[in-house]
């Protein structure tokens, strides 16, 4: 496929439709002219060169203009520059690489202009869009010395920069006495990116001293700076005030080009500085427009026609005003509307191309053949846009271009305009075609050949005369109407022009006509059922049949069906199987079958019976409290009548849909309406409806909108009434609350009456929240656990609804009245003590638990420890004491509702501490399976309990001895590793572990003859081995 390239200055290139016959061409519509590989084309730009800026302080004096197009045969490139054809054979500075242009050695003196890259073929020429090279470089500012400016304080000064020789553009700024220290610009200084000169509305002096101007190139980024110009102040005065006057306006007329971004400078001096405003004459300033530096500068981004005008700066200060006006005038390239495409005509026919573009200015055409102006001839017309060539001859051919252009660019568009001469030629020679009896035959004659032939018939070498059966078209095809065994033979087509002539032979043959029986024509299943339809075929035995199934006029996939479907084929037949059908199944069948001669269709109607489809949306049509009329329409009954409708509904409260009771019950199939009862009320509601037939149930229906019941009075009463507990003089009443489903409006709440035994009237009270579960009543003149009737209702806005069944509760006992009673402690050791108590006297407000405080004597009692018991013990063990000191001790009662008082407290001292020394000088002897040891005995110190014993521990034998001696005797078991240590017993509790003794008893007969004695001091560990004599 071939693309032809549009090209142009201001726009991107693009491709364009395949080359194509024109509407004249007079090509067979049968064959293609030839194959694509082998057409040949003229040339077609992919790449053609663009604006480019070349650095002159580049370490690589080349330039690259790029160029490429393809075409068959292969393109040859050749270049202009300025409108003059690049001799880059006779300069050695041009070298041409494949398209692209490479200039050595380049300068600005002789390279610079606009260049076009030209592509050629033996078919035509092309000419690309032109591409400006320009040079970037930045001089050095004059070394002269500038003189210095000297003003007035409040007067205003304007420092000239007078750059030196650039290009592009450069970028301004200003050093203060040195670098890095540039001017800041604001209210009162401003730089101008037009001249480069700096602005001062009013002298200070801070301004005062030595001023540089910078120049940068946006291409090289390249910096040279000026002289420096002194500032000075006059010493004669100052300034006094006075109006301003504006210095640094833009130009009268501002040409843009549309999408680019506009910056309108405007700033002037004067004493007080000066404000600057902007407007548009005609309309309002575009919202996109943005003002920079102190409003000395109006940016408007993405210029528009519509933003085209009149602008006015202004700038006013206490002594007056003065403004400056100019047009922005926005300009756009060129851009194609139509442009013309590659066309294929016979010589002697009329080219007619026409190309379009916009842009403003308007565009003007021109027109290009093979890279060279076309002028208006005798044959040639060329009127805005349009170009008629009458009587093509085979010289028109080539390679056309329309130029559309305005003073700010031009765009090309290409096309390559053939003009065919050829003798007729027949791709497919001879043609063999198949009729059957009474059908009509058209013998098609189309050539391929530049003039249109001359065409001829004849049939067995007699020419074919016409007549009412035998028709010769307007396009040269024989047409045979009702067509008969008569009809069969050879047939030539002759066609003949300047060039030559060829003849095509159709052998015509012509059969009986096929038949095709499909049974059953209609029939009727059951959803799950099967069926084979059954297609037979008469036809001429010499011709061959293929079959095809369709379904709704759509050939039938029976890949994609999943197994339902299955054909079953012979010569003659073909049956087509359908298990397990499905609704979806249902619809028109037809077979196909087809020869070579003709094709016939047969076709068939499958009903399926299967559960109705949903019925139509429901619609809502009054709502009551309890009630909802609903409405729908009936949906497809699938063959099936439907017998009835089920009525469901949904709300946020409902396990999903539910059916509801409706009115009538049932709803029969004949019915489009009915209305649910027994709804609640004040419950939002959705419903829906599905359909049941004799075969099944349906998909249910489309949602209706969700609606809510009207209010009404609440009927449902609070369940599990109960009460207890609470503090002394409270009645606490507990219930169930109601749920949302049943509080049946606004509004809703309880009320909790209730009354002592024995007494008439009921105390009412009302409690508004719908979420409370409880209610306390306090009352200090009854007394714990009197019994109370109680019941519970409730509310809304609608009135009052019923009450629950009476119950009784009993008022709260309260928390404990008395203190135990016989509290007693006893100290155990240096860090227990033990403590009683018996519980208060039988009554109201029954401890459940006891709670035990402890404090040290010199300490407040809110400093202490409190232990409680797990349930209504009457002991408690308290630990982690410190020793041999004085603590308070009391004990309180509590329950549910609170603590009862505290017992007073009473004293009572942990035991002095244990003994920390450990038994010292441990000796020991063995004999066998004994072991005697002794100690020395161990002295507390003042501080610590009287030594009352011993503790002999066995490790690995759980013996334990005390003894009040410092000796004693031990017997182990045999066979065993043993650990055992002592330690010193006082009312204090335990001393320090000695050290360890490890002793290791035999395990065979026990040696009565062998007897060690070990003697170890405080920090020894020894290991005693018992040797065994065999």
């Amino acid at each position: 496929m071939r693309l032809r390239n549009n090209h142009g200055v201001g726009s991107s290139s693009q491709d364009w439709p395949p080359f194509s016959r024109h509407r004249y061409s007079a090509l067979s519509s049968q064959e293609d002219y030839r194959s694509e590989e082998s057409e040949e084309f003229g040339p077609v730009f992919i790449q053609e060169p663009d604006d480019a800026i070349f650095s002159l302080d580049s370490d690589d004096k080349k330039v690259i203009m790029n160029c490429e197009a393809r075409g068959n045969p292969v393109p040859t490139y050749s270049w202009l520059i300025n409108g003059t054809v690049v001799d880059a054979e006779a300069d050695f500075r041009y070298s041409l690489i494949d398209g692209n242009l490479i200039i050595h050695n380049a300068s600005e003196a002789i390279d610079y202009g606009r260049y076009q890259c030209r592509a050629e073929n033996s078919i035509g020429t092309v000419q690309s869009r032109d591409a400006l090279l320009q040079f970037a470089y930045l001089g050095a500012f004059s070394g002269r010395a500038r003189g210095a400016v000297s003003v007035r304080e409040g007067q205003g000064v304007v420092l000239m920069c007078a750059p030196p020789p650039h290009s592009p553009e450069i970028i301004y700024s200003w050093v203060f006495n040195e670098l890095p220290s540039f001017v800041a610009e604001d209210s009162r200084r401003f730089i101008s990116q037009e001249t480069g000169n700096l602005y001062i509305s009013k002298v200070q002096p801070s301004d005062v001293g030595s001023y540089v101007c910078q120049v940068k190139n946006t291409v090289t980024n390249a910096r040279v700076l000026s002289p420096p110009t002194p500032l000075t102040l006059k010493t004669d005065g100052v300034m006094g005030e006075y109006e301003p006057k504006i210095e640094a306006h833009f130009p009268q007329t501002v040409l843009a080009a549309k999408g680019i971004t506009v910056r309108l400078e405007c700033f002037a001096l004067g004493n007080p500085v000066p404000t600057i405003t902007w407007r548009k004459m005609s309309g309002n300033i575009p919202k996109k427009a943005r003002l920079r530096k102190s409003q000395a500068v109006l940016e408007i981004p993405n210029i528009q026609l519509e933003d085209s005008g009149s602008y006015e700066c202004k700038a006013e200060n206490t002594r007056g005003g003065t403004a400056f006006r100019g047009h922005l005038q926005v300009y756009t390239l060129p851009q194609w509307i139509s442009m013309i495409n590659d066309t294929q005509l016979d010589s002697g026919e009329q080219l007619h191309w026409e190309c379009r573009a916009t842009g403003k200015p308007r565009p003007t055409y021109r027109w290009l053949r093979n890279g060279e102006p076309l002028n208006s001839q005798s044959r040639v017309e060329m009127v805005n846009g349009e170009l008629i060539i009458h009587r093509l001859q085979q010289a028109d051919s080539g390679m056309y271009q329309c130029i559309a252009e305005n003073k700010y660019g031009a765009i090309y568009s290409s096309a390559e305009l053939k003009i065919l001469a050829s003798a007729p030629v027949f791709s497919t020679n001879p043609i063999r075609l198949i009729a059957t009896v009474g059908k009509d035959v058209s013998l098609e004659c189309r050539p391929r050949a530049s003039p249109k032939p001359r065409i001829s018939w004849r049939k067995n070498d007699r020419r074919v005369q016409p007549s009412r059966r035998i028709m010769l078209l307007r396009n040269n095809t024989l047409r045979i109407i009702n067509s008969s065994r008569s009809d069969e033979g050879s047939y030539v087509c002759r066609a003949e022009n300047q060039f030559g002539s060829a003849e095509l032979t159709i052998v015509l043959l012509v059969k009986e006509p096929m038949r095709v029986e499909l049974s059953p024509i209609r029939v009727e299943v059951t959803v799950g059922e099967s069926v084979v339809l059954s297609c037979k075929v008469t036809h001429d035995p010499s011709l061959d049949v293929s079959f095809l199934w369709l379904l709704n006029n759509q050939p039938l996939n029976t890949q994609q069906e999943g197994g339902h479907f299955e054909y079953i084929q012979t010569s003659s037949t073909a049956d087509l199987m359908i298990r397990s059908i499905l609704l979806k199944h249902a619809g028109k069948y037809g077979c196909r079958a087809q020869t070579s001669a003709d094709s016939v269709l047969a076709e068939a109607e499958l009903l399926v019976r299967g559960p109705p489809g949903p019925p139509g949306v429901v619609i809502v049509e009054e709502i009551t409290d309890t009630t909802a009329t609903l409405s729908w329409s009936h949906g497809v009954d699938n063959h099936s009548p439907i017998t009835t409708y089920n009525v469901q509904a949904r709300s946020p409260v409902s396990l999903g849909w539910q059916t509801v009771k409706t009115d009538p019950e049932p709803v029969t199939g004949n019915m489009e309406s009915a209305m649910a009862v027994e709804l609640n009320p004040w419950v939002e509601y959705e419903f829906r409806v599905v359909a049941t037939n004799g075969i099944g149930t349906g998909d249910p229906s489309t949602p209706s909108r969700a609606v809510r019941t009207k209010e009404a009075v609440p009927s449902v009463a609070p369940a599990n009434v109960r009460g207890g507990n609470g503090r002394r003089h409270e009645l606490v009443i507990s219930w169930e609350p109601v749920s949302e489903e049943f509080q049946n409006g606004e509004g809703f709440g309880y009320i909790v009456a209730f009354r002592a035994n024995g007494t008439r009237g009921w105390k009412e009270k009302m409690v508004t929240s719908a979420d409370s579960t409880t209610y306390k009543y306090r009352d200090e003149t009854f007394p714990p656990l009197t019994p109370f009737e109680v019941r519970v209702g409730v509310y809304n806005n609608k009135g009052d609804g019923p009450f629950s069944e009476v119950v009784t509760v009993f008022s709260a006992e309260g928390e404990p009245r008395e203190p135990p009673s016989e509290v007693q402690a006893f100290a155990i050791s240096s860090s227990e003590i033990k403590v009683m108590w018996k519980p208060p006297n039988p009554g109201p407000g029954r401890p459940q638990g006891y709670e035990v405080s402890s404090w040290k004597d010199m300490e407040q009692e809110e400093m202490g420890k409190k232990k409680r018991t797990m349930g209504n013990e009457t002991t408690m063990l308290l630990t982690g004491l410190d020793g041999n000191t004085q603590y308070l001790i009391s004990v309180k009662g509590f329950n549910s509702v609170g603590q009862g008082p505290a017992s007073s407290p009473i004293k009572i001292s942990t035991k002095k501490n244990a003994p920390s020394l450990p038994p010292g000088n441990l000796m020991w002897i063995q004999e066998g399976n004994n072991v005697s040891l002794s100690w020395d005995p161990v002295k507390a110190r003042d501080n610590e309990s009287e030594i009352i014993g011993y503790k002999v521990e066995g490790r690995g034998h759980s013996q334990v001895m005390r003894t009040p001696n410092s000796a004693v005797v031990l017997t182990l078991p045999e066979g065993g590793t043993y650990i055992i240590e002592v330690r010193a017993v006082s009312e204090g509790g335990e001393g320090a572990a000695s050290a360890q003794v490890r002793v290791l008893t035999s395990s065979g007969k026990r040696s009565l003859s062998n007897t060690i004695k070990f003697v170890f001091g405080y920090s020894q560990d020894l290991y005693f081995f018992l040797l065994c004599q065999m």
